[in-house]
């Protein structure tokens, strides 16, 4: 880690996250591509979850409530454990479901930890790449060629952006069709990662100008938006209508892209 005057506390986050997300991230690997990879569906065929997952997550949280048993979580495949505590440890213990049950090596383990409610900790694992990107409140955003910088793009016909789709994308006409058709004409590049949380880590890096997604959930954004942020992105979670919707973008383009999507 190469954050300078963490508290012992702070370093215990990190410590913790990094050594759950690598144990986790083996898991993974270790599924990663089998044809005998159990998949079900989580109320559609758009919605899955895989044993992958669950493997991914059973580490995680025993992690948690060996080193931290009064912490309260909240996991995608567990749910809430809906414990009263200052701490609350938000967990996808494999974002990008549907990529990794296809052979698409874009997933990664996202960890985030709220205190009193304000995360202050983030971290995201991309296992097949072997890229971690971390970030603790007012101390800046790390990854793997060191301190992140979201770009300083000003212009949307030079921006690569990306977003996704809700799971309800067949049965909501509010599926984002509409904005992607707005937007794509006047920017360089439309991306689809399929992973909200390396979504918000590349525009964290610099590796894309902006993401937006409708109906998130708060694992798969939680870690992620912290990152963009402490990276110096405009970050906006601009509707409470549908789940989370999210904006990160650079500076330079933020307000822009947000008075199209919104």
């Amino acid at each position: 880690m190469l954050f300078n005057e963490l508290s012992p506390e702070q370093q215990g986050w990190l410590e913790c996250a990094g050594k759950m997300a690598h144990e986790a991230g083996e898991v993974l690997r270790s599924y990663f591509r089998r044809r005998d990879l159990a998949i079900e569906d989580k109320g559609s065929a758009f919605d899955i979850v895989t044993e992958a997952d669950k493997a991914s997550e059973r580490i995680i949280l025993d992690h948690l409530r060996e080193r931290y048993p009064d912490h309260a979580i909240l996991s995608e495949e567990s749910g809430d454990d809906h414990r009263q505590a200052r701490y609350q440890w938000v967990i996808d213990p494999l974002d990008g479901t549907v990529n990794y049950s296809a052979g698409i090596a874009t997933y990664c383990i996202s960890i985030g930890l709220k205190v009193d409610g304000v995360t202050m900790m983030g971290y995201v694992y991309a296992p097949t790449l072997d890229e971690e990107f971390y970030a603790i409140r007012g101390k800046g955003a790390y990854g793997p060629y060191g301190r992140l910088q979201a770009k300083s793009t000003t212009q949307l016909e030079r921006a690569v952006i990306s977003t996704g789709f809700p799971y309800d994308k067949a049965t909501n006409p509010d599926n984002n069709l509409d904005r992607v058709a707005s937007i794509m004409p006047r920017i360089r590049g439309l991306r689809r990662l399929g992973s909200a949380a390396m979504d918000l880590s590349y525009v964290a890096a610099g590796w894309l100008d902006g993401y937006w997604e409708l109906n998130l959930k708060e694992w798969d954004a939680c870690a992620g938006e912290l990152i963009a942020l402490e990276a110096g992105a405009f970050v906006k979670r601009y509707r409470e209508d549908h789940g989370i919707c999210i904006l990160a973008a650079c500076p330079g383009i933020a307000q822009q892209l947000l008075e199209m999507v919104e």
